[in-house]
């Protein structure tokens, strides 16, 4: 049976329910191109780096090459747009409709409902095999089996003026009836009547065009009274609701370079656990962790690690209690992130050393609260044997400290870790308040102010730079009292080998763009290093 008996057995209200079906379809499309095309900061590069399923690598490779990301680009664009257009008049519907199945299928394949598949994807609804992707690719597959353009549309129009045979749709039987009809040769004019009849969606086009307009209107006119009315707040003084611009993939100057640190390599710059893990550092503001801890839930923790690893970041260091969301992120998406654990778990170190080898740390170390509590009760041996169980189970061992004088103590007992992590930042912030600062910066000290981490700096760099081992330093911006530019370049100018830092999502491009421009001017000399690189 030919598609057009197909379509003559079908009533006249069915015809009508097919056609607005295209109609609303072709909407859809048109509407989801013109966002991204009018959209200057949209790019496929974010969904293709997401793929799970089977043609993975090719995704993930064209969303990394940003001359196959450009070409995607376009080819998703106007493909949306070229789609949508010819099932909202009719225009080629049945390739316009195979096209839009080819496109979805695309979709799918990408990026499928499947249980383990989606877990990192922000979806408005919740899906188990079938999404909206799906539902509408087969809606398409019906309008490709039953092409309503021949009934009302463009493809009509030209059947007419080719003279070809046409279903009569002027009826509200069925058009059966009318099956062996055939219209009179066409001179190449249609009447009125019947021209106009085939440009029904002329409305729908107007309507569109209306819609479009009017939401972008109100989008631009909101975006202009927000900047009019924060223009001449100042953002010391007043609670206020500002707009800023951060950095997104396309403003990325490069990867983090990488060097090896025991048997695990490294990322120059990596991230910091604090943030994901709830712990702000906030100083006064009590509610911010909380805020913290809420704005990284999973799906918000696998894009940070996604980004992460698009900008050259493959590490990052945290307790113990990340280990469920990082193993879920390796597990359920692919990655390869690695994790140095601080071993804050259990009863004693030792229990925290095997906790961590357990959940799966790539590197350990002894975290500097408890290389601090573990000083201060003078035990110091007992940081000395957590290393050598790290290393005894063949794990990258390491010692962490805020307080130079646990380095030295190591140091004097002869314990030699694999790298060092310790605070480096200047005091050119003005929470740092010196005059303030204990004697002791122990934490059991009542009268211990969260706002320094590492109380001299000059000393610190000084004594770290003349020991053999590789050195992290952290809280380079003093919780986020320090710029970048100013905490990178100070940590790098001063010996440190690597850095990691808390970062949120949209702070990742910008802070690697910093390292890098750190980076170069080290290697130039611009910047004068007080070290040689250990690793």
């Amino acid at each position: 049976m030919d598609r057009r008996n197909r379509v003559s057995q079908l009533s006249f209200v069915q015809l009508w329910g097919l056609t607005i079906l295209r109609i609303v379809i072709g909407w859809h499309f048109l509407y989801e191109g013109i966002v991204k095309l009018i959209e200057p900061n949209w790019t496929s590069a974010a969904f293709l780096a997401e793929s799970r399923w089977v043609f993975s690598g090719i995704f993930r490779w064209m969303g990394s090459n940003p001359v196959a990301v450009n070409t995607v680009d376009f080819l998703n664009i106007w493909g949306l747009i070229l789609i949508g257009l010819g099932l909202i008049f009719g225009l080629f519907s049945r390739i316009a409709a195979i096209s839009g199945i080819v496109l979805l299928s695309l979709y799918y394949i990408a990026i499928p409902p499947f249980i383990g598949y989606t877990s990192g994807m922000i979806t408005e609804g919740n899906y188990l095999f079938v999404d909206k992707n799906l539902v509408e690719m087969f809606s398409l597959v019906i309008l490709a089996l039953f092409p309503t353009g021949r009934l009302w549309g463009l493809d009509r129009v030209i059947a007419q003026v080719r003279g070809k045979k046409v279903v009569d749709t002027d009826k509200e039987e069925s058009p059966a009836e009318n099956e062996g009809k055939r219209k009179p040769k066409s001179n190449g004019f249609l009447p009125r009547r019947e021209l106009l009849k085939n440009l029904i969606s002329l409305p729908v086009i107007g309507g569109f065009v209306y819609a479009a307009l009017k939401k972008r209107g109100w989008e631009s006119y909101e975006e202009r009274h927000l900047l009019a009315v924060t223009a001449d707040v100042d953002a010391t003084t007043s609670a206020t609701t500002k707009t800023f611009q951060f950095s997104t993939l396309e403003d990325l100057k490069g990867k983090v370079p990488q060097a090896q640190l025991g048997n695990i390599k490294l990322s120059r710059l990596f991230l910091g656990g604090n943030l994901i893990g709830g712990w702000a550092h906030a100083r006064d503001l009590i509610y911010v962790s909380k805020m913290v801890k809420a704005y990284h839930n999973d799906e918000k923790v696998f894009e940070t690690f996604r980004l992460a690893d698009q900008c050259g970041i493959n590490t990052i260091i945290g307790n113990p209690v990340m280990a469920r969301v990082i193993n879920k992120y390796r597990r359920t998406q692919g990655g390869k992130i690695q994790w140095i654990a601080d071993c804050v778990a259990g009863k004693d170190v030792a229990e925290g050393v095997k906790i961590s080898i357990d959940l799966g740390a790539d590197a350990i170390y002894v975290e500097g609260q408890l290389s601090e509590e573990l000083l201060e009760r003078g035990k110091v041996e007992e940081i000395g044997k957590a290393v050598e169980l790290i290393r005894q189970n063949g794990f990258t061992a390491g010692i962490g400290a805020h307080m130079l004088e646990v380095v030295k103590a190591c140091v004097d007992l002869g314990i030699k870790p694999d790298f060092w992590v310790k605070t480096l930042h200047h005091h050119n912030y003005w929470t740092a308040q010196p005059e303030k600062r204990p004697v002791e910066p122990f934490y059991s000290n009542p009268h211990y102010h969260d706002n320094i981490w590492c109380v001299n700096p000059e000393e610190t760099a000084e004594y770290m730079n003349s020991l053999e081992e590789p050195w992290i330093a952290f809280k380079t911006l003093a919780a986020g009292a320090i710029h970048p530019k100013e905490g990178f370049k100070y940590a790098f100018e001063n010996g440190a080998d690597f850095i990691t830092v808390g970062m949120y999502d949209f702070q990742i491009v910008e802070d690697v763009n910093v390292a890098l421009d750190v980076l170069s001017r080290v290697r130039s000399g611009d910047i004068k290093r007080k070290r040689r690189w250990i690793a």
